[in-house]
């Protein structure tokens, strides 16, 4: 692993390609390396505006949580297992736990994978803000070229919420079927020379089938969250980059550029394309313990981040396709976040990717935890209930 992309020409075994990428052990130099794989556009940050933290390093060499076997693992233990590439924990808006693996460092930008969502969904908060659209709009009345699709009928905040009624089946591990056809669309996968040309808007035209209503029980479908990229780039009439950037990104004082994934015609991979440092994932978060401010000034609308927190529907994720992963946890799914929730405010809420991206956020006891891996697995139930231990080990403290 350690000598991945390290000679010239690279040997056959230590080359990463657009075929293997987000397979191990590959994907330990592919997640922040993603800009030489996959073409990408910039969101920059202001460099005169750099927000800059304390470090006060903690000890956590007393932290033991159940590990794999039922075996108890402490604080390194869960690094190395989790296969993790940085982390980045900030208590009160003090860094208090900053470590960088696999070749990483504080500039290096990594894959946020489906933390991505997340990011999502505050931008959109912002926009909604500003009048651009509504939550209970419907998606049509912006995109007419989904009238003959399952996704007609559709309204913003379920797209947002998961749930819709469009047949697509997630499986990270599939070799056909239509998210293989989904991974080429969005420049993910390589097509063969025989095969057409294809992206992602035009990858819609596949979805025509439904399960059920919209508005039903939490189901899982990435292609949601990319058409809401499309949504906003076409009701703003500005690159999804672009918003981020000037709305969030230089805003919140983003300590580096980030990036995003775009297909061939520079469509965006706003449901798992975005990278960034861990030291930025982490200021988001703290962003949302500050209640959307920073500098004086309201970035995320303190109403949408209430939102967030305790308007997600509890019925719909318990029928939903990711329960169990969270057993005997009140959980819901607001606007591309998940929360746990204790009576009728979340407890804590978090962005998650596969393969192990993280960002949690703890409001009540201004914790934040910012975690980049490189697991084998894209979605190991093993590793999340692990990872979930780990966190509540950690809040415990506090």
């Amino acid at each position: 692993m350690s000598e991945l992309m390290k000679n010239f020409p690279n040997s056959q075994e230590q080359q990463v390609t657009l075929s293997n990428w987000r397979t191990a052990p590959f994907n330990s130099w592919a997640f922040h390396h993603v800009g030489e794989i996959v073409p990408s556009a910039t969101i920059l940050n202001d460099p005169i505006a750099i927000q800059n933290f304390r470090t006060e390093e903690m000890d956590f060499r007393n932290i033991s949580i159940k590990g794999p076997g039922d075996q108890y693992i402490d604080h390194r233990q869960f690094i190395e297992t989790t296969h993790t590439d940085a982390l980045v924990i900030l208590k009160s808006g003090v860094i208090i736990e900053e470590k960088y693996f696999s070749g990483m460092n504080p500039s290096s930008q990594h894959i946020l994978m489906s933390v991505s969502k997340s990011l999502l969904g505050l931008l959109i908060g912002v926009l909604i803000d500003q009048n651009l659209f509504k939550p209970n709009q419907l998606a049509t009345d912006i995109l007419p070229e989904l009238e003959r699709t399952a996704y007609q009928g559709v309204s913003i905040q379920q797209l947002l919420d998961m749930r819709t009624g469009v047949v697509f089946e997630e499986d990270y591990l599939a070799t056909q079927g239509k998210i293989i056809e989904y991974r080429k669309a969005t420049n993910w996968n390589p097509v063969a020379k025989n095969e057409p040309e294809s992206d992602l808007r035009s990858f819609y035209n596949l979805l025509t089938e439904s399960d059920g209503p919209h508005g039903g029980n939490f189901h899982y479908v990435s292609p949601n969250t990319d058409l809401l990229g499309w949504l906003i780039e076409k009701a703003s009439g500005s690159r999804y980059a672009d918003l981020m950037e000037e709305l969030i990104w230089k805003p919140m004082g983003a300590t580096y550029p980030a990036s995003i994934t775009v297909d061939r015609l520079g469509a965006p991979r706003v449901a798992g394309g975005m990278s960034s440092t861990a030291r930025d994932l982490a200021i988001i978060g703290q962003l949302i313990i500050n209640n959307g401010v920073y500098n004086d000034r309201q970035i995320i609308p303190s109403d949408w981040i209430t939102d967030i927190k305790c308007n997600g529907s509890k019925q719909a994720w318990d029928k939903g396709d990711f329960a169990q992963y969270y057993p005997s946890m009140d959980m819901s799914y607001r606007s591309k976040w998940y929360a746990e929730i204790i009576g009728k405010d979340a407890k804590i809420i978090f962005g998650l990717g596969v393969h192990g991206q993280h960002l949690f956020v703890d409001i009540e006891k201004e914790l934040v935890i910012a975690k980049f891996s490189s697991q084998p697995l894209p979605l190991d139930k093993e590793m999340i209930q692990l990872t979930t231990r780990w966190v509540n080990a950690l809040r415990d403290i506090f």
